[in-house]
C-alpha cells in the first residue's frame, strides 16, 4: 500500500502545482494585460492634453464681443452672442463669432461700417458658394483641441442645402459669414487685415 500511496500524493502534488502555476500565469497576464490598457489609456490622454494645450497656447484665444470688431452691434441687432478671439502664428488677427439675427439687418449694418480704404472694400455683401468653406472648416476641426469646435455644426451645413454664405470685405475686415435661415443663426469669421 505504500507503494501507492507515494505516487498517488506525489501524482497530486504535481496536478496541484500544476494547476496552482496555470493559475498563477493566467493572475499575471491578465493583470499584465489591465496594466499595459490603463498605460496606453494614461499615454494617449496625457498625448491628447498636451495638444491641445499646445494648440490653445498657439492660438491665443480669448472671448470678445461682436462690439468689438463693429461699434454698434448690440442686442437690438444679434442674440445669443458667442464670439473668440484667435491668434494663429504666422496669420493676421482673427475673431470667430456665433449668433442669432436677422441677416437683413445685419448685412447692412457690415456693409455701412467705416473703412480705412475704400477703395480696397466691397460695397455689398456678395452671396458665395459654400463647398470651399465647408472644405476648409473640416480640415481645421481636425486641429482643433476639445470643446473649442462643434461639430454637429459642420453636419449641419453639409447635410442643409438652405445655408447661405456670403463674403464681405471693409477694409481691414474681411468677413466669411455662414447663415442658416431655419434659425437665424449666424457664424462669422472676421480676418483683420493690417
Amino acid at each position: 500500500m505504500k507503494k501507492y500511496i507515494l505516487p498517488v500524493v506525489t501524482a497530486f502534488l504535481v496536478v496541484s502545482c500544476n494547476k496552482i502555476e496555470e493559475k498563477i500565469d493566467q493572475t499575471v497576464q491578465k493583470t499584465t494585460e489591465t496594466v499595459q490598457q490603463k498605460a496606453q489609456q494614461a499615454v494617449e490622454e496625457t498625448v491628447k492634453k498636451t495638444v491641445n494645450e499646445s494648440i490653445n497656447s498657439l492660438t491665443n484665444s480669448e472671448d470678445v464681443k461682436l462690439n468689438t470688431v463693429f461699434p454698434g452691434a448690440g442686442a437690438s441687432i444679434v442674440s445669443e452672442e458667442k464670439g473668440k478671439k484667435i491668434k494663429i502664428p504666422g496669420r493676421s488677427e482673427g475673431y470667430i463669432f456665433k449668433y442669432k439675427a436677422d441677416i437683413a439687418v445685419l448685412l447692412p449694418f457690415l456693409e455701412g461700417q467705416p473703412t480705412s480704404d475704400e477703395n480696397k472694400s466691397d460695397k455689398t455683401a456678395r452671396k458665395i458658394d459654400g463647398q470651399n468653406i465647408i472644405d476648409k472648416i473640416s480640415f481645421l476641426s481636425k486641429f482643433l483641441p476639445d470643446n473649442t469646435f462643434d461639430a454637429s455644426i459642420l453636419e449641419d451645413i453639409k447635410s442643409d442645402k438652405n445655408i447661405q454664405y456670403y463674403k464681405l470685405k471693409r477694409f481691414p475686415n474681411s468677413s466669411t459669414i455662414i447663415y442658416n435661415p431655419k434659425n437665424q443663426t449666424i457664424i462669422q469669421y472676421v480676418e483683420v487685415n493690417k
